[in-house]
């Protein structure tokens, strides 16, 4: 009978990318989803501009408007989740993951909501709604079905947040088609995402810090996870609940300001200021502080004090495209077995995406020059999400070995 190091040695050698022949593309999930969402950022930006300049007619009968709020939350960010959802889950399971076909047909679903949405005038808005939503759908049944093959209860809790994600994306689609922008609905899908970055984030950056410091001879090792980390994601969880349905009560403004304290606590205990000299691992901690501040954010628009979409660009630029990045650099170079270490371009794409969250909601509060701090805010997403696209697409293109 084989003995036990020989059965792990025989599961360690199931090749983790499966498909070694066809397009590299399809050989892992993170591969066509995070160039997906690179090249999608820079495109449905450009779109954006082009029509608030009055230089395009965007999206027909769904409206402009509508289409880049569903652009930047259904579209661009769902492929970031996707490229690492593909690949965490079956490392958190142990089992293989979809590659080949199966992939291929999923970013094909992917893709044809974004073509479908841009083509409404033709196609109908209620046509284009349901082609949009099959992806998301489908991506929910795939890692539902893996986390419970792989009896891997508590990461159920990331399927909530999926779950959470896929309604509101239902809910904006009906606001649309009853003629009206479904703010609830937007909420409620800034607040998934949310939730998962503080239930990803808490698990990645002790995890990533710890090794990094451990390496490097140190030992003021972060906090591990405890019974804190429980409390700030269940209170964080209930101030995006109040905000989500009660966004102006005074029980919101005191949720999130009690919560934004609680996370910086939480941000401290992770050690992120002894990571400066590696960027590749800062800006996970640069991103999540965007967390507290979104809180902070949250609680000042509740009592009067700032706009709602200063809140949103807070949370959905900085916290969740911030980690969005951060992730898809790092998978990237980790998952083709190159050095875990920041390029100059990268850690440009970092600095642009920053300046952006700290920049766009500005335009709130200097409406004389709120078009220009546009302008200049949506550059900056593109640049950030345009060296991205360019440094590391030959390296999701090409490059094909995955570490086992």
């Amino acid at each position: 009978m084989p003995t036990i190091q020989n059965a792990e040695r025989v599961r360690r050698a199931v090749p983790r990318g499966l498909s070694h022949t066809g397009p590299v593309l399809f050989s892992y999930g993170f591969r066509p989803f995070f160039l997906g969402a690179g090249l999608w950022a820079v495109g449905a930006m450009a779109l954006w501009i082009a029509a608030i300049t009055g230089h395009l007619d965007l999206a027909g009968a769904y409206g402009a408007h509508n289409w880049h709020a569903h652009e930047m939350l259904f579209g661009f960010a769902p492929a970031a989740l996707a490229g690492f959802l593909l690949t965490a889950v079956p490392n958190w399971t142990g089992r293989l993951p979809v590659s080949g076909w199966p992939l291929a047909f999923l970013f094909g679903l992917w893709c044809a909501g974004r073509v479908a949405l841009l083509a409404t005038d033709i196609i109908g808005v209620s046509a284009a709604a349901a082609i949009d939503g099959l992806f998301l759908a489908a991506l929910l049944a795939i890692c539902t079905r893996e986390i419970v093959a792989g009896r891997k209860w508590k990461d159920l809790k990331v399927i909530a947040g999926l779950q959470a994600l896929t309604l509101a994306n239902g809910f904006f689609h009906v606001a649309v088609m009853n003629g009206s922008g479904d703010h609830v609905a937007i909420r409620l899908a800034v607040a998934a995402y949310v939730v998962l970055v503080m239930i990803v984030g808490g698990r990645i950056l002790p995890s990533f810090t710890r090794n990094w410091l451990a390496k490097s001879g140190r030992t003021n090792f972060p906090v591990p996870y405890n019974g804190f980390d429980t409390v700030a994601i269940l209170t964080g969880v209930g101030a995006l609940a109040a905000w989500t349905v009660a966004p102006e009560h005074p029980g919101t403004a005191g949720l999130g300001l009690a919560v934004a304290v609680i996370h910086c606590v939480r941000l401290h205990r992770w050690q992120g200021w002894a990571t400066r000299p590696e960027k590749l691992l800062l800006i996970l901690h640069v991103a999540y502080a965007f967390v507290p501040l979104g809180f902070l954010a949250i609680g000042l628009h509740a009592l009067g004090l700032i706009e709602e979409r200063s809140v949103l660009h807070l949370l959905s630029v900085g916290a969740i495209a911030g980690m969005m990045l951060a992730v898809m650099t790092r998978a990237s170079l980790g998952h083709t077995g190159r050095p875990l270490l920041a390029s100059r371009m990268t850690v440009a794409a970092y600095g642009a995406l920053i300046l952006c969250a700290l920049l766009r909601p500005l335009g709130e509060v200097f409406p004389d020059v709120a078009p220009v701090i546009y302008a200049v805010s949506g550059l900056l997403w593109i640049a950030a999400f345009g060296v991205f696209s360019l440094e590391y697409g030959p390296i999701l293109v090409r490059t094909r070995r995955t570490p086992l």
